[in-house]
């Protein structure tokens, strides 16, 4: 169970080695995915590594199946709280209904909060995570924030004291935390788990609106119209999904937990405003591709500098690219740039063009 509740299927084989790995998951994708194949409980069943990384399972080995077989019948309540489990429209996944109340929710919530692209706070993963939540310490995002200060005023079950950790851990942590007391309005929205709402929806709310307050205040105005005119405002705005994640953002405001939630970490936190996009750039508005290894900026680096000028990055070379910036052993990007006719410009110019931005 994922953290907005969709019920994933995994089959469980006995190990086998697939291309060099030793596989013994295999992902079953969805409820349709299971009725379109039959795979059952006993099968014998083919499996490959879809891209040569996530195992799959292609087929069933029909002779082999066992005489007592039955078709699996998908569960419809969560496996973890009890929760119901259904589908709604035409959604291929069937979710738990049960929101923050489900523990596995709640505990994938606040794995994905500390993520690398969230708040990404150092010696704060899914190990630690799960284990505060045992031990009562850490229910909400706030919590993360007061964690330090409830610990100087515990005599028992102090953090020092659990495995693996001691006092220099613990004071690591401690200073981990603090380091992210300030973030960036696009990491905000991200770190917040809403489904739909993403790393580049979040940046392109961010930079359309600036700031959180202003953000807020129009997700109120669309939640108190009903979704009159000021939501064409919310999700006026580049990026995919934009209309479904500006109602998935106001949905997710229409919640009192989520609201409690939210007003309790902006007591610990600051939320950081972002600069105004400058439409005057030479790359503002443009598709624009990395490729290779560059010598003064890393591919990240590169990306947020791109994004921050109001560029769209995106990782595919198509008939829709601006400009492929390419580095050294640029390689197969940069042949289909030559054949699409895609502008290439190097590292050196890339620096000029944002430098005069």
């Amino acid at each position: 169970v994922g953290r907005t509740g969709t019920l994933t299927p995994v089959a469980k084989v006995e190990p086998v080695t697939v291309g060099g790995v030793t596989v013994s998951n295999a992902t079953l994708h969805n409820e349709d995915e299971i009725i379109r194949k039959d795979v059952r409980v006993g099968d014998t069943v083919v499996i490959r590594r879809a891209g040569d990384v996530i195992p799959q399972i292609v087929s069933v080995e029909l002779d082999k199946r066992p005489a007592e077989s039955e078709p699996f019948v998908f569960p419809h309540i969560c496996p973890v709280c009890g929760g119901e489990a259904k589908r709604e429209g035409d959604d291929v996944a069937r979710r738990c209904m049960n929101g923050l109340a489900c523990e596995a929710q709640a505990v994938a919530r606040l794995e994905h909060f500390v993520s690398k692209k969230a708040f990404d706070i150092d010696g704060l993963g899914e190990k630690q995570i799960k284990l505060f939540w045992d031990k009562g310490l850490i229910k909400e995002p706030a919590d993360i924030f007061t964690l330090e200060e409830r610990d100087s005023k515990t005599l028992l079950n102090k953090i020092k004291n659990f495995d693996g950790f001691g006092d220099k851990s613990t004071r690591k942590l401690f200073d981990a935390i603090t380091e992210k007391r300030t973030v960036p309005l696009d990491r905000f929205l991200y770190a917040l788990g809403i489904r739909y709402v993403g790393e580049a929806v979040s940046k392109g709310l961010a930079v359309a609106h600036g700031s959180w307050d202003a953000l807020y205040a129009l997700i109120q105005t669309v939640i108190r119209e009903e979704y009159g005119e000021s939501f064409a405002r919310l999700s006026d705005i580049r990026g995919a999904q934009m209309a479904v994640a500006a109602r998935a953002l106001c949905d997710f405001f229409t919640q009192e937990g989520n609201i409690a939630a939210t007003e309790n970490l902006l007591k610990h936190i600051t939320v950081t405003d972002v600069a105004a996009q400058n439409e005057e750039s030479a790359v503002s508005g443009k598709v624009i591709v990395f490729t290779g290894t560059f010598e003064n900026f890393t591919r990240a680096e590169a990306k947020a500098k791109a994004e921050s000028l109001g560029a769209r990055v995106s990782a595919a070379i198509s008939g829709k690219t601006d400009f492929l910036v390419a580095g050294a052993d640029a390689g197969s990007k940069a042949t289909k740039a030559e054949a699409l006719g895609v502008k290439i410009i190097d590292e050196e110019t890339w620096v000029k063009m944002t430098q005069k931005a």
